[in-house]
């Protein structure tokens, strides 16, 4: 009798898992609270094109993902974007280069559909696992949603929130660049132009606000817009007052921590396997898009081989 397994959540790492499971010939099925899969890779469309609020771009490093952005850069579904990002601080302003930063034309979750294996059920909101009836479950989201469902299935990592706020203009207003990291700075921490981001030239700026300043507004983040467009304004002379706004919480965004060597979490709950991956699950580094598909990679390899 084939087994069955609900994943949990519809983002990166989830749909890694999903695929491995289903090209083992598992029966899988995903289920998403949102109403697109994505998770925190969001592009929605804003005044006519997509723009990414969540995750900023994906690098690859490990043989496996740099094997199938690869793939995705082949069919037209990733691009090469930029290895240099503009530093910002006191100190004025200076480069910094590093690994090829990979953006989606279509955006970040473009590549999150394309990895998944069959559509994830939306809008399914549980309160416990037990709700579900599988023979295993996963749960591929950030470890406080995990916490809610399972309160004691790990050592559950803290999250930081973030605040993103779009901006558009009818033109560019700023010195040419890519995207900023901003040091030291009280509202923002990263800017990029998700124009050059997308490749068409849109001329849209995305800025994310400093966990501090996030606490403090995400049952209003649209009190965040004009801090940070103040921020804009002041570090790239992007002054003009913008034809559009958009703003986006993200309550549980960035990892305070990781879960050390393990790449995944596996154990028995409630009689029965239940899996947890997401990007906290990183021995190869700092949680990033690659690390949550590792991440679920990995467990969908372990949970297939358990299952047989």
């Amino acid at each position: 009798m084939t087994a069955r397994v609900a994943v949990v959540g519809a983002g990166m790492a989830g749909a890694a898992c999903a695929r491995v499971l289903a090209d083992r010939g598992i029966d899988v099925t995903v289920v998403e609270r949102g109403r697109a899969p994505g998770g925190r890779m969001a592009a929605p469309v804003l005044h006519g094109r997509r723009v990414d609020l969540g995750a900023a771009y994906l690098t690859a490093k490990d043989d496996g993902f740099a094997a199938l952005v690869a793939d995705w850069v082949a069919r037209g579904l990733a691009r090469e974007w930029t290895d240099t990002f503009t530093v910002l601080g006191d100190d004025g302003r200076s480069t910094t280069s590093g690994p090829m930063r990979y953006a989606a034309p279509d955006g970040l979750r473009s590549l999150v559909r394309d990895v998944l294996p069959v559509p994830a059920e939306l809008g399914t909101e549980l309160v416990s696992a037990a709700e579900l009836d599988h023979d295993a479950v996963v749960l591929a989201m950030p470890d406080p949603q995990a916490r809610r469902l399972v309160p004691d299935a790990s050592d559950w990592v803290e999250f930081d929130p973030v605040v993103s706020v779009a901006a558009g203009w009818s033109r560019r207003e700023w010195e040419p660049f890519d995207a900023a990291f901003v040091n030291d700075h009280p509202a923002v921490s990263l800017i990029a132009d998700d124009g050059a981001r997308r490749g068409d030239g849109a001329a849209v700026l995305v800025a994310h606000a400093v966990p501090d300043l996030a606490r403090c507004h995400l049952d209003a983040p649209d009190a965040v817009v004009p801090l940070l467009l103040d921020a804009m304004g002041s570090l790239l002379g992007a002054t003009a007052a913008p034809e559009w706004t958009h703003a986006q919480r993200w309550t549980f965004a960035k990892p305070v921590g990781t879960h050390g060597d393990e790449p995944f979490g596996l154990t028995e709950y409630a009689g029965r396997p239940l899996g947890l991956c997401t990007d906290t699950w990183c021995p190869q580094g700092a949680p990033r898009v690659e690390s949550a598909w590792l991440s679920g990679h990995h467990l969908g390899q372990a949970l297939a081989d358990r299952l047989a």
